[in-house]
């Protein structure tokens, strides 16, 4: 696993062509080494804006805090 930092809100698209959120929490062990956990939400969205706004709105993310991959 690569030292670069997660970015915690990863929007994705499922095979129904659904827009999904996964909030990701790092934190890291005593060695350093950083402990990735996620959790998909159960929401679904028609388009990536809509779920930026969900984020937004319901776990205060701020802008460069998504990631696509």
């Amino acid at each position: 696993m690569s030292r670069e930092t997660v970015r915690p809100f990863l929007i994705s698209k499922d095979e129904e062509g659904n827009f999904r959120l996964t909030v990701r929490e790092t934190r890291y062990n005593s060695q350093g080494y950083p402990l990735v956990t996620s959790q998909l939400q159960d929401e679904t969205f028609s388009s990536a804006t809509a779920v930026r706004n969900f984020a937004r709105d319901t776990f205060n993310a701020q802008p460069g805090q998504y990631s696509t991959r």
